[in-house]
């Protein structure tokens, strides 16, 4: 590991510009996955500026009825929010389905959203990597890549996005906010993170050195019926092999709205757009949630080892949708 300094942040401005007086700092939350990195040689940073103790620890109603949640806020607060699991269920059920909980005690919120991929050769130093190394090829296309991309990837990486936290955050059309030298912005999380194309080393929207202060859920009734599952290759402490954040209204047989994300399946939490729109205002029903999930699916580009996932997502969409529909009727 390099020698590196560490300071801490007193303010959110002066975490900001102790960044930018140094390109290679980076900013240190929880440290779950930056620290990993270090220890593999991936990440390399001169100093840590630790954002721990800023005052970016909150949950707190917005204005319109939305929830506003600090960038500093730990995994476990998170999910133990009562207004959390009471508006949106599924973003509590994501959560709690992430990694151990004494990770999700030392994990933030802004920390989730800007983790690396789990790609094996995004590790390992001694083989070809887009995403640590551009240019040098992609070893996954050929290599292991039985948990990697079926949706928006690109001949130069088919990595997927670890977060089951972001899963459910699009689905409920997050807005990511920061600070920067020249003042705050905010940033969907449709834009937020960027598609894969030729430039799999730039992962997000985020301007360089920008310090992420907080993602703001705007109100959506919706929300309050919500389920987040998972399938994994052992029952806890493992990553996606795919996953759905969903929510349903269903009225006098018919839906009325949905919401619908998918994880790991592609380079950033994936939001069904094709899905929802077939979903809308169709009859609830098996038939109609398969289609949603055909219609989404349609774009798949599986590999040779992944195109199991296809049948999985289509198989999980159903499920989780023909469930909260059953909740719904009761």
């Amino acid at each position: 590991m390099r020698e590196f300094g560490y300071q801490r942040a007193d303010d959110v401005l002066g975490a900001v510009a102790l960044l930018a007086a140094d390109p290679d700092a980076r900013f240190l939350g929880g440290g779950t996955n930056l620290v990993d990195l270090m220890k593999t040689g991936v990440e390399r940073p001169a100093r840590l500026v630790d954002v721990r103790g800023l005052p970016l620890d909150g949950i707190e109603e917005t204005a319109d009825g939305g929830l506003r949640i600090g960038a500093t806020v730990t995994n476990s607060d998170l999910a133990a929010h009562p207004e959390v699991r009471r508006r949106y269920p599924a973003l509590a059920q994501a959560v709690l389905a992430g990694a151990s909980g004494q990770l999700r005690n030392m994990a933030t919120v802004g920390g989730n959203l800007l983790q690396r991929t789990r790609c094996g050769y995004f590790t390992d130093l001694s083989k070809p990597c887009n995403k640590r190394a551009p240019g040098s090829g992609c070893s996954a296309l050929t290599g292991e890549h039985h948990n990697h991309a079926v949706l928006g990837a690109s001949d130069h990486c088919v990595a997927v996005h670890p977060s089951d936290m972001g899963v459910a955050l699009a689905a409920f059309d997050a807005v990511v906010g920061y600070e920067t030298p020249d003042g705050p912005g905010e940033l969907p999380l449709a834009d937020f993170y960027l598609p894969v194309g030729d430039t799999p080393h730039r992962e997000t929207a985020l301007p360089p050195g920008a310090l992420i202060t907080g993602v703001t859920l705007p109100p959506a009734p919706v929300a309050a019926r919500s389920r987040y599952r998972k399938v994994r290759e052992r029952a806890s402490y493992a990553f996606a092999i795919g996953s759905v954040a969903a929510a349903l209204d269903v009225e006098d047989g018919v839906v009325r709205e949905a919401r619908l994300a998918l994880g790991a399946v592609a380079s950033r939490p994936w939001r069904a757009r094709a899905a929802e729109a077939v979903l809308t205002d169709a009859p609830a029903g098996g038939e109609t949630y398969a289609a949603a999930a055909d219609a989404e699916l349609a774009a798949a580009r599986p590999l040779p080892d992944n195109g199991y996932k296809v049948t999985l997502m289509r198989n999980l969409v159903v499920a989780v949708l023909t469930e909260l529909a059953e909740e719904t009727a009761r």
